[in-house]
């Protein structure tokens, strides 16, 4: 698939996401907006569209990162407990500092995600069978203990209920001034296509890597600071976006292959056209009332994984 015709499916989804909601706005109102209409262009349906974008762009790519630096496809910061740790990170900000800023609680939350990816990967070094399957289990029983941790010390501390709405993946409250934190992500995707390379070699393994004379260490701590900080600033601004990591990274390698550098924009483009299309799913089946995008992304994520499971073991017999 050319990435040309990913840009024009992009486009078309995109224009057709501005004029869907409950203020009916159609295409030839554009040459007559009332300040109404222009309002809730510029205030709600532009911001909504750009943090869908940047959303699915940031964790496709996290999920391509994490997959070729763990050397394994079913690798992603929901199976990695990435984002568990985020949560708890969160959690912990709410819980000792309850006045702190949206970028404090950030960058509790980085620090969180990182140990937690951190730990993770060297989980994964210390393991002897290393089986496609077998390591993405690890990483969700990794997460769900984490999660466990969250959950008891929440509901110990009353804060179930607030903890759940902040992360429940919706994009109904992005609004301008409610989503700028997101293009903090933007320099760490470019940081991540200077680094493709590398990266990819990074995969090969560390004694590989430094015969050629790379930093095999460093490399992979700047993976780890990708995948942490892009992850922890999309569940701050729209919660958890289930799966997205995972299938997008291999329904690329399906027609692209294994080089990181080419995926990278495949992944990046097909990861916005993803969310688009579930966030419009979302908005269509009960509208005037909308579905949470982490419920419809999870369904229509878990059903794909399950494809990719089985495709893989039919390839296996």
């Amino acid at each position: 698939m050319k990435l040309r015709y990913l840009f024009v499916v992009l486009i078309v989804l995109s224009i057709t996401s501005l004029f869907i909601g409950v203020k009916d706005i159609s295409p030839l109102d554009l040459f007559s907006l009332t300040d109404e209409q222009l309002q809730v262009l510029t205030i709600s349906r532009f911001p909504r569209l750009i943090s869908i974008i940047i959303a699915g762009v940031g964790m496709s790519v996290t999920g391509l990162i994490m997959q070729q630096l763990s050397r394994n496809k079913f690798v992603s910061p929901t199976t990695g407990g990435t984002d568990d740790s985020a949560r708890l990170g969160i959690l912990v900000a709410l819980m000792v500092f309850p006045s702190a800023s949206t970028l404090e609680k950030m960058l509790i939350a980085f620090a969180f995600a990182l140990a937690g990816t951190y730990l993770f990967m060297k989980i994964l070094d210390r393991l002897k069978f290393k089986d496609t399957i077998f390591i993405p289990l690890v990483g969700l029983m990794f997460g769900n203990i984490i999660s466990s941790v969250t959950t008891f010390f929440a509901y110990k501390n009353d804060l179930i209920q607030n903890i759940s709405s902040w992360l429940q993946g919706s994009f109904s409250l992005v609004m301008s001034g409610r989503y700028e934190l997101l293009y903090v992500s933007l320099p760490l995707l470019v940081v991540a296509y200077l680094y493709a390379n590398k990266f990819t070699i990074a995969g090969l393994g560390e004694e590989f890597s430094t015969n050629l004379g790379m930093n095999h260490k460093l490399v992979v701590n700047i993976g780890l600071v990708i995948v942490a900080l892009v992850s922890v600033i999309v569940i701050l601004t729209v919660g958890t976006l289930p799966f997205l990591g995972l299938i997008i990274p291999n329904i690329v390698t399906l027609y692209m292959g294994d080089n990181l550098k080419k995926n990278l924009s495949h992944t990046a483009v097909l990861g916005a056209i993803f969310v688009l299309v579930c966030d419009v799913l979302g908005r269509l089946i009960i509208f005037p009332y909308e579905i949470p995008i982490g419920l419809t992304i999870g369904v229509v994520g878990s059903i794909i994984f399950l494809y990719l499971l089985m495709r893989r073991k039919a390839y296996e017999a």
